[in-house]
């Protein structure tokens, strides 16, 4: 399983794994793909700093990545505090209400709010950039599509290329035109954010938009059979994420005394029925674990979403109160609709191995088709 992107990367496997689990990334990129960690739930630099300098220490002197998220224009900010002031009461009581009936219990009196989780601005986004630039990093990928024009810049200038998210063969293009150098095409079976098209029409008509820009298909990639399907449509490579929620090393939200975190419980009780596409996780359309949560938003008389940021800061507590409640039922969890395979625990590079044991037999089948 190897693509020019293993040359251009100096890794084993095209396989690139999004996770916001530090611990997840190092351990894909030890296993010979490229973990690429999701800064968004960094508040401030420091933070970031401390968890970018392990990365270092940690991976072996392989290549890692990270992934922002920062719209292409620059938006008009006003502090937290502002934003907060412009979140209805109605919303508020309606939150407050939801996890009072599903019996979320407050935050510990040691453990306060963080207020909405600030990596959605776009000023927090950009430091980012400036900190992951300070270190190791292969690669920029971009959730929100092209970054601004001075982000591009500023990374190709210390030659780190950028990724960048698509849901329709325009917006590739238009990364492209940007200067991206490789477009990820997320099709709608996706976990998070994710546009309208599924995958096996999304992939290819990306490749053919794009000319010979590298394409990493996402979405609905959990074995190796889909990853040699993705290859066959005409990516590079695959862009992962969910499958490695169940990873042995994924260490974030409540765990008992031994066994899986209660997000990890939920997860492995999931089929690939149990998600919906839904805008209350951050104001955009993005992918989510079926629960109480979000079938409290789908009730009658909840109220619409609001657009992001808005909506972040919205239930930023209350997907921290969940986080550390002890109930499978009421997570707030984006998934894909993978998640009906992720039936047990296991290490990351086990699960790496077993994708690329599952290509070589999918490709030893279509040999032997082909010969008959």
């Amino acid at each position: 399983m190897r693509t020019h992107l293993c040359d251009r990367f100096d890794i084993d496997y095209p396989i690139f794994v999004f996770t916001p689990s530090e611990k997840v990334a190092a351990a894909v990129t030890r296993a010979g793909g490229m973990g690429v960690l999701g800064c968004v739930r960094f508040n401030h630099p420091d933070e970031l700093e401390s968890v970018l300098t392990w990365m270092d220490d940690n991976t072996d002197g392989k290549p890692y990545g990270v992934d922002i998220v920062m719209p292409a224009s620059v938006p008009t900010e006003g502090t937290p505090v502002d934003i907060g002031n412009l979140i209805p009461q109605t919303h508020r009581d309606f939150v407050a209400k939801t996890l009072a009936g599903l019996g979320v219990p407050p935050l510990p009196d040691d453990d306060s709010s963080n207020g909405g989780v600030l990596g959605w601005l776009h000023s927090v986004a950009r430091s980012h950039v400036d900190v992951a630039l300070g270190h190791r990093i292969s690669l920029i990928a971009n959730a929100l599509g092209s970054p601004p024009a001075d982000v591009i810049e500023q990374a190709h200038s210390v030659g780190v290329p950028l990724a960048a998210l698509a849901g329709t063969a325009v917006h590739a293009r238009r990364h492209v035109d940007n200067g991206v150098d490789i477009v990820v095409a997320q099709g709608y079976e996706a976990g998070g954010h994710t546009g309208e098209i599924a995958s096996m029409v999304l992939v290819p008509e990306v490749v053919d938009a794009v000319g010979d820009t590298p394409v990493l298909a996402a979405g609905g990639i959990g074995t190796g059979r889909q990853v040699a399907a993705a290859l066959a449509l005409g990516a590079s490579g695959v862009w992962m994420g969910s499958a490695f929620l169940t990873a042995a090393e994924y260490d974030l939200g409540v765990r008992g005394d031994d066994g899986p975190s209660v997000i990890q419980q939920a997860l492995l009780a999931a089929t690939s029925s149990d998600t919906v596409r839904r805008r209350i996780y951050s104001g955009k359309p993005a992918r989510l674990l079926k629960s109480r949560w979000t079938e409290a938003w789908d009730a009658d008389g909840a109220p619409d979403p609001l657009p992001m940021p808005l909506q972040n800061v919205l239930v930023a507590e209350a997907h921290q109160r969940m986080s550390q409640s002890h109930d499978p039922t009421a997570v707030a969890m984006p998934v894909g609709q993978i998640v009906g395979r992720m039936n047990e625990i296991r290490p990351a590079a086990d699960i790496i191995a077993e994708l690329v044991s599952g290509y070589d037999a999918a490709t030893r089948r279509l040999d032997d088709i082909r010969g008959c």
